[in-house]
């Protein structure tokens, strides 16, 4: 069932709206924090335009989670018979070193096939685009010798319509260990929206039978996003679940916040104490933080890219002003 729709509804066909498939990946509790980034994103960019989402999962924990919190996911397997506008797949964490290797990747593979036949146009966040890149055009991803984690300066491509109204340097956070190279992308006939110096491609498209947009950052995230992650990071090294320390996130923390963070990191190193947890997070919590300055551009990409859907819809779909969506009754 929809969890999304027009607020008005009653006087609104919904049949004219766009149908919007969300297929959320990640596991566990942040399945729901996902949820809220990606919608929070949409309802400041849809405006003038009705927008349905069916919300879906691969297999896995995330089924027993929704379940378990009453979120109204839908299997996989139930969005092969449909057709949608459009999805958009979120990431997830790696398992493996090699994504054909990861246990959903038969999935994966069949829903980006799917999505060229039935949609006029996906959006592959993180992980998901590198899969994407892999099925379509054999692009690898290659591993990083650091986590690409914090927030890095980007320039934003001119010209392009889904980069209108973008500031020509836009912010946007990064959480990953695995890169696509830039050249690989232009050679398979990709086109840069937005990179950086330190990050390489941010987000990029590449026009087709369906238009596809791919992110390698997380325009979605929440101000406090990033800091979670470290503490997530930080708690699995203090517990002996991995064996690498995080660095605090690029241009993230206050200076001195960062400073007392590498102190608490070299007394981890040495000794692996789960109390320490608790000073990280105290850090944390008196930090002084970034605020969220790649929301606004983020709601003008994913604006842009909603009005490109709704222009191509027959005419009746844009010809009366049409109200925002927002949570509808399961």
């Amino acid at each position: 069932m929809p969890v999304f729709a027009s607020r008005d509804s009653s006087t609104r066909d919904l049949a004219d709206c766009i149908e919007i498939g969300l297929v959320n990946n990640m596991p566990g509790k942040a399945l729901e924090s996902t949820q809220r980034q990606f919608l929070t994103v949409m309802d400041a960019a849809s405006q003038e335009i009705v927008v349905r989402l069916w919300l879906y999962s691969l297999p896995g924990d995330q089924r027993t989670y929704a379940g378990r919190r009453q979120l109204v996911y839908s299997s996989i397997d139930e969005l092969w018979n449909r057709r949608l506008d459009a999805i958009i797949v979120t990431g997830m964490e790696p398992r493996a070193a090699n994504l054909m290797h990861e246990p959903y990747w038969p999935h994966m593979t069949r829903l980006i096939d799917w999505a060229e036949q039935n949609t006029r146009s996906a959006i592959w966040s993180c992980l998901a685009a590198h899969a994407a890149v892999l099925r379509t055009d054999g692009i690898e991803r290659r591993r990083l010798s650091q986590k690409r984690f914090g927030l890095f300066e980007c320039d934003t491509t001119s010209g392009n319509e889904l980069a209108s109204g973008v500031a020509s340097s836009v912010c946007m956070p990064h959480s990953r260990w695995n890169d696509v190279g830039e050249e690989d992308l232009k050679a398979c006939g990709y086109t840069i929206l937005t990179r950086s110096e330190d990050a390489g491609a941010d987000a990029f498209f590449k026009p087709g039978k369906t238009l596809s947009l791919f992110f390698q950052g997380h325009p979605e995230y929440e101000a406090h996003t990033l800091q979670q992650e470290y503490l997530r990071d930080a708690a699995r090294f203090l517990r002996r679940e991995n064996d690498h320390y995080p660095s605090p996130p690029q241009r993230y923390f206050d200076p001195a916040t960062e400073q007392a963070l590498r102190a608490i990191e070299q007394r981890a190193i040495s000794k692996r104490q789960p109390e320490l947890l608790i000073e990280i997070s105290q850090v944390c919590a008196a930090a002084t933080k970034a605020h969220a300055s790649w929301h606004l551009p983020a709601v003008r990409i994913y604006r842009n890219w909603l009005r490109m859907l709704a222009s191509s819809m027959p005419r009746r779909h844009r010809s009366q002003g049409i109200p925002r969506y927002s949570e509808a009754s399961a």
